[in-house]
C-alpha cells in the first residue's frame, strides 16, 4: 500500500475534498477521533478547513452550548477535544492513566515547592469545587479569591537559568480537570484565548482500559490506517506492548507499507476510487499531518523546505495540502491576509485551488488574527 493510495484516503477520511466536507463540528471530530487543543485556535481551524460552511459558530456551539464535544488531557499528555460519542473511549483508553500519573507528580510538586502533602490539596480542592458549586462558574483567580491557597507560589528549577516561580492554581486545576472534577467553560476572551472559566465537572464512565485501548486503536485504524506500530505508538503515547495488545485484539490486517508492516481494519485494504483534486490549508498541530510519527509519504523530501515546516521541538505549523502532499505552508499577516509559498509546482489546477482555499480562510476570519502558539521559520517569514 503506496503512498498513493494513502493519500487518497485523506479525501474522505479526513473530510479535506469539497464533496466530503462535513455539515457539523461533532462529524468532524468523529472523522478524525481527536482534535489537537494544545492552541485553542486549532481546534476551530481544522474543524472549519473541513466544513461545507467554515466559521467559529459550529464549534462554538458544541463545546459550550451543547457540549457535545468535549476536552480532554489524553494521548501523550497532550490537550485534545473528542465527540461526546468518543469521549468514554478516550479517556479510559488514555486519559485516565495520564490524569493519575499528572496527580502523583502535583503531589511531588506540591511537596518540593512548599512542603505541602495529599491532606493539605484535598482541603484546597475541596474548597475549589465548593466554589465552584456556589458561582456556576469561575476564573482561575476568581477561585483564587475564594481559596487563598490557590495562589501560593513555588519555585521550581531553583538555581538554574530557568528558575521560575509559578502560581500552585494552574497545576491544581489541571489535575482537577484531567480528572474530570471540573471542566471548561467559554475562554475569557475570543476563541482564540486559553483563559477559560471553569465549572465542576462529572467524571466519565467508560469501559475497562484494555478494552478502550482496543477501541481506541479500531478508531484510529478507521480515520488513519494503515499505519505501524510506531506510529500507534507515537499517537497513544502507550508502551509497544500496550499497542501491540490492542492491535491483536482489534484484528487488524497487516499490509506491506515502505516504511515496513502496516495495519488497517480487517477488510480495508482496497483502493480508494479516484476521486475530485482538492486543496486545504491546515493549520499548526492539525490532526492530518499529526497522525503518524512516520511522515515521509506526505511531506515534502528532506531538505530546508521540509525544515522550515517545523519548530525547534517539531511541532508542525501551517501547511498547504494538495491531493493529500503537503506542497507548501500559509501564515496570516497582520492586515488579514493569508499569505502562502508552495513549494512545488502542481500545475496551474493546484495553484488556483490553493488560492481559492486562501481565500476562503481569509474571508470567514476576517477581523480575527490567528497566531500560532508554536511558530515555524516559515510562519514567521510569511506573516512578516
Amino acid at each position: 500500500m503506496g503512498p498513493a493510495e494513502r493519500r487518497a484516503r485523506l479525501a474522505d477520511r479526513h473530510r479535506l475534498a469539497a464533496g466530503h466536507r462535513a455539515a457539523s463540528a461533532e462529524a468532524v471530530a468523529e472523522s478524525l477521533v481527536a482534535l489537537h487543543g494544545t492552541d485553542p485556535a486549532t481546534v476551530y481551524l481544522s474543524v472549519a478547513a473541513r466544513l461545507r460552511t467554515p466559521g467559529t459558530a459550529d464549534t462554538e456551539r458544541a463545546l459550550y452550548e451543547d457540549r457535545s464535544l468535549v476536552r480532554l488531557l489524553a494521548m501523550r499528555r497532550t490537550m485534545f477535544v473528542v465527540a461526546e460519542s468518543s469521549a468514554p473511549v478516550v479517556d479510559a483508553g488514555a486519559a485516565r492513566a495520564i490524569a493519575a500519573d499528572e496527580r502523583k507528580k502535583l503531589l511531588k510538586y506540591l511537596a518540593e515547592g512548599g512542603g505541602w502533602d495529599a491532606a493539605w490539596l484535598a482541603e484546597v480542592e475541596a474548597a475549589a469545587l465548593a466554589a465552584l458549586a456556589q458561582r456556576g462558574e469561575a476564573t482561575a483567580a476568581e477561585l483564587g479569591a475564594a481559596e487563598p491557597r490557590l495562589r501560593a507560589q513555588v519555585v521550581v528549577a531553583r538555581g538554574k537559568p530557568y528558575e521560575a516561580t509559578q502560581n500552585v492554581a494552574s497545576r491544581i486545576l489541571r489535575v482537577l480537570a484531567a480528572e474530570g472534577r471540573i471542566t471548561r467553560r467559554r475562554p475569557a476572551g475570543g476563541w482564540t484565548s486559553s483563559q477559560y472559566r471553569w465549572a465542576v465537572g462529572t467524571p466519565l464512565p467508560g469501559p475497562p482500559a484494555a478494552e478502550a485501548r482496543t477501541e481506541l486503536v479500531r478508531r484510529w485504524l478507521a480515520a488513519y490506517g494503515p499505519g505501524t506500530e510506531a506510529d500507534l505508538k507515537w499517537w497513544t503515547g502507550w508502551t509497544l506492548t500496550a499497542v501491540r495488545g490492542a492491535l491483536a485484539a482489534s484484528g487488524a490486517q497487516p499490509v506491506p507499507l515502505d516504511e515496513g508492516a502496516g495495519y488497517v481494519l480487517p477488510g480495508d485494504d482496497s483502493p480508494t476510487p479516484a476521486g475530485e483534486p482538492w486543496a486545504a490549508l491546515l493549520p499548526a498541530l492539525d490532526p492530518t499531518p499529526m497522525g503518524w510519527a512516520q511522515r515521509d509519504w506526505y511531506l515534502p523530501e528532506a531538505g530546508p523546505l521540509r525544515a522550515c515546516l517545523f519548530d525547534r521541538t517539531g511541532n508542525i505549523g501551517p501547511t498547504v495540502w494538495w491531493n493529500g502532499e503537503v506542497v507548501g505552508g500559509w501564515a496570516q499577516r497582520a492586515d488579514g491576509t493569508v499569505a502562502h509559498r508552495l513549494f512545488a509546482d502542481r500545475g496551474t489546477e493546484a495553484a488556483a485551488a490553493v488560492a481559492a482555499e486562501a481565500a476562503r480562510l481569509g474571508g470567514w476570519l476576517g477581523d480575527v488574527r490567528v497566531t500560532p502558539r508554536f511558530r515555524t521559520p516559515l510562519e514567521r517569514e510569511l506573516s512578516a
